[in-house]
């Protein structure tokens, strides 16, 4: 006998299960399909086990510099073991947590592998062995990503060469490092491993690390970075991994020579792919392109009742966004008529040391746009919270419209920007303008004191630089 369902959502990551709340609190009968982790990538395995490691790093090198502040200690040493398990405790907690959330809202979890039968059926290869047959009126795909490979070439044995789950489990910590991509997940890896005393290098193929973010923000995290001892080499090819007995022998061109060098760990940080095999979407005519679902406004697939959210579209490939999309497809299929998401109001945000933390606009995409532009700027250096903190390097960067006062992007590298960017966030979305930030009043002493100075400088009026 087939369970019916109203909603039949296939992951459980953080686009998924959040999809499943709403649609349940919407009085949609609703299941979830997860194969291995309630939770997902993000929350096992990505976000928030990496800011837990992360952390732990940031308070190493907090005892490292105390002397600075007048505290004698006896220096620090760190028990690899001890941050892992307090690491994965983290993630196990949260876990439970969203278990509880579905208890809570009534979701039918099914732990197993789901695979379409029919336009309107499901067959559930459930982990302890059984097989479920579930009916349903809507599908939601949210089935995530995994690490990018590319076989004979970058291809992780989870020994020398790793991706991000083996990074975040290691038994030691590695004398020496190789980094292959420079987005969040390659420098936050970089400034752990780095902070705890690993020689890594960072190999990147655009010309800037960080190379979504602004390009001030990507020169400063670079100089950054090398001021703490991490090798940056950009516009560097990777030509061949050697995996060798306890190291790789990695062949690079770096401006035009061809060099090699051994590295006792290789990270693969080049991206990740869309989790579409398997599922059964060929049968039922879901139109996807290099492992990505097509999906309108909506998350609408090209078959009736089949939508796709998260990592599996291709869009924004974050946590948050995934999130928000589940809500919007939820209440579509409920028949409300939810707001459609503005994907260039989502914030991005890199928790490495430096913090970056953006929205919108960067200053050159802007230009690009033929857009007439000004741009405030304010420095960590001159904010007296920051200084009292033993945090005065980096900036807030303000873009504008200079005919409306639009608020077109901000940028920030320093400590907390991935807290102070929900300001801008916020902003964005709604569709503040220079002149509502400048005539607010913020609090003294902080560093969320930089947006109002930054909004200032935009107009030549900032009081404090």
């Amino acid at each position: 006998m087939s369970k019916k369902y109203d909603v039949v959502v296939i992951g459980g990551g953080p686009g998924g299960y959040v999809a499943a709340i709403r649609a349940s609190q919407l009085g949609l009968k609703t299941a979830v399909v997860e194969k291995e982790n309630l939770g997902g990538i993000c929350l096992n395995w990505g976000c928030i086990p990496t800011k837990a490691l992360l952390k732990a790093s940031e308070l190493y090198a907090s005892i490292e510099k105390a002397k600075d502040f007048g505290i004698k200690t006896n220096g620090a040493t760190v028990d690899i073991k001890k941050l892992i398990e307090r690491s994965r405790d983290v993630a196990g907690g949260l876990s439970d947590g969203v278990e509880f959330l579905m208890k809570k809202n009534n979701v039918d979890v099914f732990m197993g592998t789901a695979s379409f039968t029919g336009p309107k059926s499901l067959q559930i290869q459930l982990n302890k062995g059984d097989v479920e047959q579930v009916v349903f009126e809507s599908a939601i795909v949210a089935t995530g990503a995994r690490p990018r490979e590319i076989k004979g070439v970058f291809e992780a044995d989870g020994k020398n060469v790793w991706h991000y789950r083996h990074a975040m489990t290691p038994e030691k910590l590695p004398k020496s490092m190789l980094v292959i991509g420079s987005g969040a997940i390659g420098m936050e890896f970089a400034s752990f491993y780095n902070t705890l005393g690993t020689e890594v290098h960072v190999v990147e193929a655009q010309s800037n690390i960080l190379p979504v973010e602004d390009e001030e923000v990507s020169k400063l995290a670079e100089k950054m970075f090398k001021k703490k001892g991490v090798k940056i080499d950009t516009s560097a090819k990777v030509l061949n991994l050697k995996s060798l007995k306890g190291s790789v022998e990695v062949t690079l061109e770096l401006k035009g020579k061809e060099t090699k060098s051994k590295y006792e760990k290789v990270l693969l940080a080049i991206g990740v792919q869309g989790n579409v095999e398997g599922l059964g979407l060929d049968a039922l005519g879901v139109r996807y392109e290099r492992g990505l679902i097509e999906v309108d406004e909506h998350y609408k697939t090209s078959a009736d009742g089949i939508y796709a959210i998260g990592d599996i579209t291709g869009r924004q490939q974050l946590a948050h966004v995934a999130s928000h999309e589940g809500v919007i497809c939820a209440e579509f299929i409920a028949g409300q008529k939810p707001h459609s998401m503005n994907y260039e109001n989502i914030p991005g945000c890199t928790y490495c040391t430096p913090q970056v933390g953006s929205v919108g606009l960067t200053e050159k995409l802007a230009k690009e746009r033929g857009l007439d532009v000004k741009v405030g700027r304010f420095n960590y250096a001159a904010n007296g919270k920051a200084l009292a903190a033993g945090e005065g390097e980096g900036f807030v960067k303000t873009i504008f419209d200079k005919s409306t006062g639009e608020l077109l992007g901000a940028h920030i590298i320093g400590a907390d920007a991935t807290e102070m960017i929900t300001t801008f966030v916020l902003g964005k979305s709604m569709e503040c303008t220079e002149e509502d930030i400048a005539n607010a009043c913020l609090p003294h002493p902080t560093l969320s004191e930089m947006i109002g100075e930054a909004t200032l400088d935009s107009d030549g009026r900032a009081l404090n630089a």
